[in-house]
């Protein structure tokens, strides 16, 4: 027996708790199965994800990470201190204030978040070549709306 969840659409005011729950632990679970692909030297998802946030934006801030990651500053200069003893970012003057730095990534950190990001996604590129071309369109419509509630 298949633990799918099967889901009709929703009419307009519906109660969508039972969409948000099948969502929500959808969502976990393939999120929980990509992070077992990974084997990034040990790294926890909060450094590998500060890494990525330096990847896609460029070298920022401590402050501006912890931002971006929603913790505070503290937190944070705890995950930077461990990410510079393995080289894998670095400090560098900020552009417009001498008083501050931008962290950057290092080659290394470069070359680990590519590894982790290809063995990962190549996982994924397999599991949906599994899928029916219809599953698959329905990914591709799905992914919009999934950004849309990542980033509210």
């Amino acid at each position: 027996m298949s633990d799918q969840v099967v889901l009709e659409p929703q009419a307009p005011g519906e109660d969508v708790s039972g969409l948000a729950s099948a969502l929500r632990i959808s969502v976990m679970r393939l999120s929980r199965r990509l992070r077992s692909e990974r084997k990034s030297e040990g790294l926890t998802v909060s450094q590998l994800s500060v890494l990525g946030i330096i990847d896609r934006e460029g070298p920022m801030s401590p402050t501006q990470l912890a931002a971006a990651e929603r913790v505070q500053p503290p937190s944070m200069t705890r995950v930077v201190a461990v990410l510079e003893d393995l080289g894998l970012v670095h400090r560098e003057p900020h552009p417009t204030d001498r008083r501050q730095c931008v962290l950057a990534l290092t080659d290394r950190g470069r070359d680990l978040l590519v590894e982790d990001r290809n063995r990962r996604q190549a996982w994924l590129a397999c599991q949906l070549n599994e899928l029916l071309p219809a599953e698959r369109d329905a990914l591709c419509s799905a992914v919009p709306v999934i950004e849309r509630l990542a980033d509210s």
